[in-house]
């Protein structure tokens, strides 16, 4: 078996792809695409998801637009444990600091990436070894009326703060299912935003993330536990 070469042509051939590779690990799958396994996830964090696109034929890369672009669906890769619950958060995209004026919720990036979902559970225990952790099985999600509803609440809070300078005072625990966190390698990062006086200052680049709480739903719904 062989990574496809082309991106897939419909959801069902996706679903398909997605089908193929559950219950292998990403060792298996590493070798079979000829991909080196990096011997942790310390320095290589993104290296699982990346594996994943190769195998159901992503085009889109870092481009702020969904993994498979033609069809709508953003892939989201989701490490578990053994009672099938999330070990991390889960990131959407990152927040605009300088936000263009006119962007609501049914425009902005957070709700194009999430209208239409590919969950991809991984196994993500630390006492596996990495190569060890098996994929599990595929599944699609949109957001339900009252899950939109929850997200473009938590949405425009946090982008009230940002739009009106306040940015620097945006916690972690604020957002029901969506918050945002620096999103960097370092602390030396920097990008520019706006200030409580509508200047221009430097703050550590931000990402909006979907909380364990959220995606735990989401995947206890999808298995029926």
């Amino acid at each position: 078996m062989l990574p496809p070469k082309s991106p897939p042509n419909t959801p069902d051939e996706l679903l398909t792809r997605c089908q193929a590779i559950a219950g292998l690990t990403l060792g298996e799958l590493a070798r079979m695409a000829n991909v080196a396994i990096p011997a942790n996830l310390q320095r290589h964090k993104g290296w699982p998801g990346m594996l994943i696109e190769k195998w159901l034929g992503a085009s889109a890369g870092s481009k702020p637009q969904q993994d498979f672009p033609e069809l709508g669906i953003e892939l989201k890769t989701i490490p578990i444990d053994a009672a099938f619950a999330p070990l991390e958060t889960t990131y959407v995209c990152f927040a605009p600091l300088l936000m263009q004026p006119g962007i609501t919720w049914e425009t902005c990036n957070v709700r194009n990436k999430l209208q239409q979902v590919l969950w991809l559970p991984i196994e993500g225990d630390r006492r596996i070894p990495l190569s060890d952790r098996r994929v599990a099985t595929g599944f699609y999600w949109r957001p339900s009326e009252k899950e939109d509803e929850i997200l473009r609440q938590d949405w425009e809070e946090l982008t009230e703060q940002i739009v009106t300078g306040h940015v620097e005072s945006i916690t972690s625990k604020q957002g029901t299912a969506l918050h945002i966190r620096p999103k960097a390698a370092n602390g030396s990062v920097l990008t520019e935003a706006r200030g409580v006086e509508g200047e221009k200052i430097k703050t550590r680049p931000r990402g909006f993330y979907l909380r364990k709480t959220f995606t735990h739903h989401i995947l206890t719904s999808a298995f029926g536990y």
